[in-house]
């Protein structure tokens, strides 16, 4: 793994602001004011299916639920809009099981209408519907973009039956996915001051600098692909006065400090590097490595249709399944382990009453880490649709020091030769900027890898006979 340039550790181009979400709770944002893609219709000889993907992370921006604020609306908005691509493709050529959305075959339906309405008839409602801890102004910017984006595709095409054919195609397939969704309950209270806090050992408490707890109902979302929200759970926490629990413990201790005189850290340059290189969003970060891969391996639009489409669900699921089971077990975060470790009944921990991480903890519990289930299911995902976990590819962040980022002039990029290795990278991140204990990670990547294989095995499976490659026949848990 190689890196260029080096860490730069100030001039961060996303500032916080606070958004009023009640009388006594101010939700600290992440809102980029920097360069995207602008989410202009860049198609012109760019297979649509990834396009699409790139108005929607932009959207995903624009909106200010990325690059870290709300990634599990943005993981189900993602999941849904490639679902509709996925079915309203398979309607015109089916090369691959639809998930939804069965009309009667329209072969000479444009492709490129198609995914244009597909993506658009879910993207507008979904960034409507996000919840109202995001600023009126944010979500016009997101559904401007889109409506942009949609006028300018069709555009290109030219007028006729297949046009005519492929936006109804398309809109179908987003008002099926968009109807199945309605109700799956992703209104859930986002942001919740009144989360009954722990007292006992090792129970979750709010942490520094958010008092409240982030989605506690997520997990009771419907899953997309997933029987139910714990199929997949992990293992416990570790107890408090283990020895596991005290390696893990120490190393967060040692590793994940901001850095000042009262929370010291021995990481190197390139480890605070990968701290915050990951911070960015896990479905923005991995879509965008999704689509450096499908251009690397020249995949064709129906080819780009099942990949999305599979990474979507099982990234939509890995927020689910994790959120499940982290407000099942409850557990603390290392901010709170480590300033409260003197009542703690473990010898072997000393306390730090300030230690703080190098980036604000999220307000959830710890256990298990969902940023590693989603690189994990990220990983299997790629690993299973080309065959293969080597492949070598190149990824930025939107997370690193203004002029690192991705659309700076230099970015860094951080190169990797496996799947796995990115995933592993990933979920290392998490300790080292101090949110979240080694077990938590080493669960979250094992929970990430069976989500994915259950999505791969019996979902958008190819028609037997079609496309490049033969079906898959890895068996799914």
């Amino acid at each position: 793994m190689t890196t260029t340039p080096a860490l730069v550790p100030h001039g961060r181009r996303h500032r916080l602001v606070g958004v009023a979400v009640s009388a006594a709770v101010a939700l600290p944002l992440m809102v980029s004011g920097g360069n995207t893609s602008a989410g202009a219709w860049d198609g012109g000889g760019e297979d649509p299916v990834v396009a699409w993907n790139a108005i929607a992370g932009d959207a995903a921006l624009a909106s200010c639920i990325a690059p870290a604020n709300d990634p599990l609306h943005e993981s189900r908005m993602y999941a849904m809009t490639h679902v509709a691509v996925h079915d309203a493709l398979n309607a015109i050529d089916r090369r691959s099981e639809p998930y939804a959305f069965h009309p009667p075959p329209r072969p000479a339906a444009s492709p490129l209408a198609a995914v244009a309405a597909a993506a658009h008839g879910v993207l507008v409602p979904a960034l409507q519907d996000l919840p109202d801890i995001f600023p009126p102004e944010c979500i016009a910017a997101g559904v401007q973009l889109v409506e942009d984006a949609y006028d300018d595709a069709l555009a290109e095409i030219p007028d006729g039956r297949a046009k005519t054919q492929g936006i109804a195609l398309g809109r179908g397939a987003a008002a099926t996915i968009v109807a199945l969704r309605s109700a799956d309950g992703s209104d859930t209270l986002m942001v919740d001051p009144n989360y009954p806090q722990g007292d006992e050992l090792g129970e979750y408490r709010f942490t520094p600098g958010t008092p409240f707890a982030f989605a506690p109902g997520w997990g009771d979302v419907a899953p997309f692909v997933l029987k139910d929200a714990s199929q997949f759970g992990a293992r416990r926490p570790y107890r408090v006065t283990s020895r596991r629990y005290t390696r893990d413990f120490n190393e967060v201790k040692r590793l994940g400090g901001d850095g000042t005189p009262t929370s010291p850290s021995a990481r190197t340059p390139d480890q605070t590097q990968i701290a915050l290189f990951w911070v960015d969003s896990s479905p923005l970060s991995w879509n965008r490595i999704a689509r450096t891969v499908s251009t690397s391996a020249g995949l064709d639009t129906w080819e780009n249709a099942r990949l999305f489409g599979l990474l979507n669900l099982a990234m939509a699921d890995g927020y689910i399944g994790s959120f499940e089971t982290k407000y099942d077990f409850n557990f603390w975060r290392p901010v709170t382990a480590i300033q409260l470790a003197a009542d703690d009944g473990n010898p072997d921990t000393v306390a730090n009453p300030s230690w703080m991480p190098l980036v604000t903890t999220p307000p959830i519990p710890d256990h298990d880490s969902a940023h590693a289930v989603e690189g994990a299911v990220a990983a299997e995902v790629f690993r299973r649709f080309f065959r293969t976990d080597r492949m070598s590819f190149e990824a930025c962040s939107l997370t690193l020091p203004e002029g690192q980022q991705c659309d700076d002039a230099t970015p860094v990029l951080r190169s990797f030769d496996r799947f796995s290795d990115a995933a592993d990278e990933n979920g290392e991140s998490r300790v080292l900027v101090g949110f979240h204990f080694r077990h938590a990670v080493d669960d979250g990547l094992h929970h990430g890898k069976r989500i994915a294989d259950r999505a791969v095995g019996r979902f958008l499976r190819p028609v037997s006979g079609r496309g490049t490659a033969p079906p898959d026949t890895g068996r799914a848990p």
